[in-house]
């Protein structure tokens, strides 16, 4: 069983991914930080937010969190062919 959640894949791909975590801060338009803390999944009083999971997707081009996502609720996540 897995004991992943959502802001802990999501905190990976931010802090261990191809583009430096604080450039990822800086697209968003969040303070290195406040990032930090949201992406953190001990800091039980920060959460990750939607709208920056979204801007995070974006900027990373990462889609570890959306396949967890799909994964966990029953679902196979696939790229769209053009």
């Amino acid at each position: 069983m897995s004991y992943e959640t959502i802001t802990k894949v999501t905190q990976d791909i931010v802090l261990e991914g191809t583009k430096p975590a604080k450039e990822v801060a800086q697209s968003i338009g969040k303070p290195y930080s406040t990032l930090l803390r949201e992406i953190n999944p001990f800091d039980n009083n920060a959460k990750l937010g939607a709208a920056t999971l979204m801007d995070i997707l974006k900027t990373t081009q990462e889609t570890k969190p959306l396949e967890f996502i799909a994964e966990s609720i029953g679902y196979t996540l696939k790229p769209r062919v053009n």
